[in-house]
């Protein structure tokens, strides 16, 4: 087939224009505040590194809480035996021995491994426009001195300004990790999923000036049915980051930290979602907001769909 010089120009400038949309980088800043999201929101999908940020990229997210999974797993990290029946069920011997086994490889494999390839991922995500602020891999009271030096070369890395962890329930290892934590540049941030409270969030802050809050506004809401305008002004100073989802208040009996009221799709729960994005802009905190999509996808629905959905929420939100 024959073209003329002008449709032969026309085609060339929409093959340019699909180029310039292929390579153009995400912007998750809306009115100033940085909306990002935890990689554990694609949990349900493959989770290469290659996948990871092609989900990024498709729900326009620019930012993200990188859980260990995904740079690890890039780096070439030895596969966990799976649990029986799912996770479900009493572990044999030998299924016990297995996991102490894949326990002592995944040290061993840590305290040997280059950060070269964190520094290929970083490049990788950066150069595509996403910028990795948090590394959540959970410091125990059982790692060894050097693993815990691992977790923050591999945050400092890939280019994160806070570990994140939940929030100990142990004295012993929040006083571990928190001694720990002021002896290197990232700070801490402690994930809330209703426990703490102002006493436990106040002790948790005291333990280090390199502590900080990784404050889950849904879940605080969700258990306590209180909104957590008040908690984000106290502590913005010691806030690095936080978790936005959206749940209803508790209801009758509430069982536990752990309890309270559903998940929902934003806009269908009583999470202040919208009053806790407007205050962020108004008062232009620096921290940002990680989407942790955890609602049950609807039926005719998709994850990619649904997280996408809750960026164009926080974007309206802060218009």
């Amino acid at each position: 087939m024959l073209y003329t010089r002008r449709e032969i120009g026309k085609i060339a400038l929409a093959a340019g224009t699909a180029d310039r949309l292929m390579a153009a980088k995400p912007d998750s800043v809306f009115g100033g505040v940085q909306i990002g999201a935890i990689t554990y929101s694609f949990r349900a999908l493959p989770g290469s590194a290659e996948e990871t940020l092609k989900y990024c990229l498709e729900c326009g997210i620019g930012a993200v809480e990188l859980m260990s999974n995904v740079p690890e797993g890039y780096a070439g990290a030895p596969s966990a035996p799976a649990a029986p029946g799912g996770g479900r069920g009493q572990a044999t011997p030998e299924q016990q021995a297995a996991r102490r086994k894949a326990a002592q490889d995944t040290k061993d494999w840590r305290l040997s491994v280059s950060m070269d390839k964190y520094k290929a991922f970083r490049k990788m995500y950066e150069g595509a426009g996403v910028k990795i602020y948090a590394f959540k891999l959970p410091p125990t009271i059982g790692m060894s001195d050097q693993e815990y030096e691992y977790i923050w070369n591999v945050g400092e890395t890939l280019g994160a300004n806070h570990i994140t962890m939940e929030l100990p329930a142990d004295d012993a290892l929040l006083q571990r990790v928190a001694e720990y934590a002021a002896t290197r540049r990232l700070r801490i941030a402690f994930h809330t999923h209703g426990q703490g409270g102002d006493s436990g969030f106040d002790k948790a802050l005291a333990a280090s000036p390199n502590t900080a809050l990784n404050l889950d506004v849904g879940h605080y809401y969700g258990v306590n049915g209180k909104s957590p305008v008040p908690v984000i002004e106290k502590y913005h100073e010691r806030i690095a980051s936080i978790h936005l989802k959206d749940r209803k208040g508790p209801t009758g009996a509430a069982a536990g930290p752990r309890g309270g009221g559903p998940n929902m799709p934003w806009g269908q729960g009583e999470t202040p979602l919208k009053e806790i994005l407007q205050l962020m802009k108004k008062q232009k905190y620096k921290f940002p907001g990680s989407i942790e999509f955890e609602y049950d996808t609807p039926e005719g629905s998709d994850v990619l769909t649904e997280v996408r959905k809750c960026v164009q929420y926080c974007k309206a939100a802060l218009a």
